[in-house]
């Protein structure tokens, strides 16, 4: 039966094919990828945008250090948006591996709101509005090709982010205590990794198109901010970690890999 489905099969397509040429008709359309293989060399721009959340551990401090009993721990979450730049080449390592290797720089305009608590405080029970307002990275990253058109990479570097002013209030009725932290700038370094693709489509209205998706965690240093309007501060150790979509343009794209034999 399966041989009398394929050999009908067969000859229905070359029926067809002759009806068609008989009529003056072009033949069925044969789709088939014949894209060489993308050029990762090259400089780019990319935007994109996504989530993320940052931690903190809070101790209370009779300013400018000294700890009082209880530290509090802390977190907020939201979203961010991305944009950036930065220059990657391909080459070929013993021969075996396709390497891709870059530096690169970006900015993030965030909105990761939390409450931060202060149990250790003697009034007791106070709280705060936080938000990371923004974070900006530099650094490298290294990459090996999975396929021609997909690349597995991991990143790290340099990276500072910016917290808002907090104001706190008691937690139990909400009324302002009229004390607040004022924003502060931390520093650390970074560690990602992620995924790129290239879209090297024919039907694309430009050329040099990749699509990157990218999990990334920041380490800030500790430090010591004041409680304006108390004699307290709060020594503070903060972390982040988002998770984004962009798309990138190689504005000199080298090209196709078939384009320079």
């Amino acid at each position: 039966m399966k041989r009398a489905i394929v050999a009908s099969l067969a000859v229905l397509s070359v029926g067809g094919s002759a009806i068609a040429a008989d009529m003056g008709m072009p033949p069925p359309p044969v789709y088939t990828d014949q894209s060489p293989a993308p050029n990762w060399t090259g400089c780019y721009i990319n935007a994109g945008g996504g989530g993320g959340i940052w931690n903190s551990r809070d101790t209370s401090t009779l300013f400018p250090g000294t700890p009082l009993a209880v530290a509090s721990n802390n977190a907020g979450n939201g979203w961010l948006g991305v944009a950036g730049a930065g220059c990657d080449y391909e080459f070929r390592a013993f021969n075996t591996w396709n390497v891709v290797v870059g530096a690169f720089g970006d900015f993030d305009l965030m909105d990761l709101h939390g409450v931060s608590s202060h149990p250790s405080l003697p009034a007791g029970g106070v709280e705060g509005d936080i938000t990371e307002r923004s974070a900006w990275a530099g650094g490298l990253r290294l990459g090996l090709l999975i396929t021609p058109n997909l690349l597995g990479y991991t990143n790290g570097g340099y990276t500072g982010t910016h917290f808002g002013q907090e104001n706190t209030y008691v937690a139990s009725t909400g009324v302002s205590t009229g004390a607040f932290i004022p924003a502060h700038d931390y520093n650390g370094w970074f560690l990602g990794g992620g995924t790129e693709y290239a879209l090297n489509w024919s039907w694309l209205p430009i050329n040099g198109l990749f699509w990157r998706s990218e999990y990334r965690i920041a380490y800030y240093e500790a430090d010591n901010v004041p409680f304006v309007g108390t004699a307290f501060g709060e020594h503070t150790s903060k972390s982040a970690q988002t998770i984004f979509t962009e798309l990138l343009w190689r504005f000199n794209w080298a090209g196709p890999l078939g384009a320079r034999d």
